[in-house]
């Protein structure tokens, strides 16, 4: 019977697919780390009181990158190139979803409208993230080797979802509301479009490196699509809905550091 916890293990208990796995998620990871850098360098001296916490975002998706790259270090495996297909980061910013590279790379300052753009795609992206945490806690929470680091990720992605609610929700009184709703809906449609690409792409990826039947491949193909079928219709309500989380100031403070995953 297929199901979330058979394929995850499947993937762990296999050194090919585990080490493209982690691959793809420290990438991605390093990307986004890299992306809040540059714009906590770059937020408009009107906003800069948000600089921190945008710093903290992108040290703590550093730390996760640094986490994934470390879980391959403990089998003594490299990483391995990310095939572009995989790359949910650069389909995103290819799709015009978030704040272009190009701007990052420039010395100008962002706008106030660059700054509640960033927030509203990091909500949705952060939803996704949190989501996929909260099922691998669940399921591999207490696993020997992945499950320390899955539930230190799975907390910081609590807090970087809590943090763009509230920050959502405060600019939205300061009179962005119609902005941040028009981009939260942009964002999310297009975000479910490109997770179902990566997902398949994934999945073919994996199903190779684990010789899966092609009955297997097509049940898994058929399950991704029909999400994207569920999430189109009502299911992307979720990503773009505000409320005031139960973690106020989630990314106040300092960093957690990791040494244990250094």
């Amino acid at each position: 019977m297929l199901s979330a916890r058979s394929l995850f293990q499947e993937i762990v208990d296999n050194d090919d697919s585990f080490q493209l796995f982690c691959s793809i998620a420290a990438s991605g990871e390093t990307q986004g780390g890299w992306e809040n850098a540059r714009i906590a360098a770059l937020v408009p001296d009107g906003m800069r009181d948000l600089a921190p916490k945008i710093t903290r975002h992108g040290a703590d998706e550093d730390k996760h990158g640094r986490i994934f790259n470390a879980l391959l270090r403990k089998r003594g495996l490299p990483p391995v190139p990310v095939p572009p297909e995989t790359d949910y980061t650069m389909l995103l910013e290819r799709r015009g979803i978030g704040l272009a590279h190009d701007k990052l790379r420039r010395q100008e300052p962002l706008t106030e409208r660059d700054i509640v753009v960033y927030l509203a795609h990091s909500r949705v992206t952060e939803q996704r993230a949190a989501d996929q945490m909260d099922m691998l806690v669940r399921y591999f929470g207490d696993h020997p080797e992945v499950g320390k680091a899955i539930r230190m990720i799975s907390h910081d992605e609590d807090n970087h979802l809590a943090y763009c609610h509230e920050e959502l929700l405060r600019l939205a009184r300061e009179g962005h509301g119609r902005t941040i709703q028009q981009v939260l809906r942009e964002s999310a449609l297009a975000e479910i479009g490109i997770y179902r690409n990566v997902s398949l792409a994934v999945m073919g990826h994996m199903g190779r490196l684990l010789h899966w039947p092609k009955p297997k491949a097509a049940a898994l193909a058929a399950g991704i699509r029909g999400m994207y079928a569920y999430e189109r219709f009502s299911g992307w309500h979720r990503m773009v809905s505000l409320r005031m989380p139960e973690r106020r100031d989630a990314l106040g403070g300092v960093p957690v550091s990791t040494p244990e995953f250094a």
